[in-house]
């Protein structure tokens, strides 16, 4: 919408994710916009130049500081408008999300198809050889449909070490 309006539009991702592009930002259905994907938030900041809307994905990739970054964007009248996981495969927050969310003006939570029940998903199950992923497992491991699902709270299943520590305490 903001380039459709002519503003000056500068859209980053995380270097790390190339699962469907390199360069551009891609969703699951496939629509598609130029990204400049950074390998960090200096970065991103000396590549926002005269921006007027700065568009950051999978937000939850990058470091703390992009928190301050996005804040101090916003002071000088840049939209800033971030798109990112607010949970990892565990069901934890994710990164430096929380924070963004609460310095957030606008928030819009979306919902995927649980690929268990159909029902709304909420949550994203990693999968290692078809099962779900050690608890214990790498927070950030980028991968597409063959590693991720999309799942609703009660499809959810925690990893093994995770229900094996429940189990023990019990």
């Amino acid at each position: 919408r903001a380039e459709i309006a002519g503003q000056r539009v500068a859209i980053f991702k995380p270097r790390i994710d190339d699962r469907f592009d390199a360069t551009d930002v891609v969703s699951h259905a496939g629509a598609r916009m130029r990204a400049i994907p950074v390998s960090s938030v200096a970065e991103l900041e000396a590549r926002v130049k005269d921006s007027e809307v700065v568009g950051i994905d999978e937000v939850q990739f990058f470091e703390p500081a992009v928190v301050p970054a996005a804040l101090a964007l916003a002071d000088r009248g840049v939209r800033v408008v971030v798109a990112g996981l607010d949970q990892d495969f565990r069901r934890l927050p994710f990164g430096p999300i929380p924070e963004l969310l609460s310095h957030a003006e606008f928030v819009d939570k979306l919902q995927a198809v649980c690929h268990r029940c159909g029902g709304p998903a909420t949550t994203t199950q990693r999968l290692v050889d078809g099962a779900p992923a050690p608890y214990s497992g790498e927070t950030v491991v980028v991968g597409a449909a063959e590693q991720y699902e999309a799942r609703c709270r009660e499809c959810h299943e925690p990893g093994v070490d995770a229900a094996r520590a429940v189990s023990a305490a019990a």
